[in-house]
């Protein structure tokens, strides 16, 4: 995961050397602290994994403090995924499950792009990603999945919800409180977002005042300005009719 100054990059995802590891990974030069990654081992479960998320979340927009948040809901970190190795439910009792990470981040009441991201068995993929977007809509769904022409392929329980795994949990406690202090060790050497000043931006038809009598002819006007100067010949015309055409015909 990737960051810069203008950007904080979060990934809490599988951890051990593999293909989509980062490892404790930083990032470097100008971005360096500012890629914040929290590698996990096999068979986290949905109290674990909610309970850091919640934490290092929290404390990443208190420190950060963003203008904007973009969500990406990996779904290869489902129990029973083709390539992932985590225990994580879809959603379930006790409020501790992959949907509640959506939630939390909803709750910061800040813009929010949601997207898609890992998943290798494609019909919980779009089991979870159907249930976040209710999460997203303030919808709740219903467990059962209504007859469709892809029905065959969410069988036999034909459910929307899915249980969580059965893989030993090897994130220890210890191993997750140290994982977090390390994290809140490195945001103490980031600044928050860089503040942007606020101006009016003009509407698309705003053209402004301008005479060619007057322009300089050693100064280059650029591109968007000269468009801005282009009128089309189906759309005005000279005379009382302004902006309509023979209309002594109609």
């Amino acid at each position: 995961m990737l960051g810069g100054q203008w950007v904080v990059g979060l990934g809490i995802r599988y951890g051990p050397s593999g293909l989509f590891s980062y490892g404790l990974e930083i990032g470097e030069r100008e971005g360096k602290f500012y890629a914040i990654n929290v590698p996990l081992k096999d068979g986290i479960d949905d109290t674990s994994f909610t309970r850091l998320f919640k934490t290092i979340i929290a404390k990443v927009v208190e420190v950060y403090q963003p203008g904007v948040i973009v969500l990406q809901c990996g779904a290869d970190s489902l129990a029973g995924d083709r390539l992932g190795c985590f225990n994580l439910s879809i959603d379930g009792a006790n409020l501790l499950w992959h949907a509640e990470c959506v939630r939390i981040v909803k709750k910061f009441n800040l813009p929010l792009l949601v997207t898609g991201g890992g998943g290798y068995t494609k019909e919980n993929v779009a089991r979870c990603w159907t249930v976040e977007t209710g999460v997203l809509l303030d919808s709740e769904l219903p467990n059962e999945i209504p007859e469709n022409e892809y029905i065959k392929y969410f069988g036999p329980e034909y459910l929307l919800k899915i249980p969580n795994g059965h893989i030993e949990n090897l994130n220890s406690k210890s191993y997750l409180g140290t994982i977090k202090m390390q994290v809140f060790e490195n945001l103490r050497y980031i600044q928050h977002a860089p503040g942007v000043q606020m101006q009016e931006v003009p509407p698309d038809f705003y053209i402004p005042d301008f005479d060619e009598d007057e322009q300089n002819p050693d100064e280059r006007v650029d591109q968007h300005t000269r468009d801005k100067q282009i009128q089309r010949n189906d759309e005005y015309y000279e005379g009382d009719n302004d902006n309509d055409h023979n209309t002594d015909d109609v």
